[in-house]
């Protein structure tokens, strides 16, 4: 029982660090420190956005507007 609870913080915390992953690199791109027409740059971008955007969509929808703040 402990392995599967080991597990699951295991994949939580892995999630943890791709939303904040997400966060930096959106900031890196708003800033124009990236740029996105970069291949590289583009592809962890679209990795880390179809990673989290799953479980920060259902989390938007009970969030107000907050303009450009993530």
């Amino acid at each position: 029982m402990l392995a599967i609870l080991d597990v699951i913080m295991l994949v939580l915390r892995i999630y943890t660090w791709l939303v904040i992953a997400m966060v930096i690199v959106s900031w890196l791109v708003a800033f124009n420190v990236i740029n996105t027409r970069n291949d590289f740059v583009r592809m962890v971008d679209d990795f880390l956005r179809r990673v989290t955007e799953p479980a920060l969509s259902r989390i938007r929808r009970f969030m107000p507007d907050l303009g450009g703040i993530d």
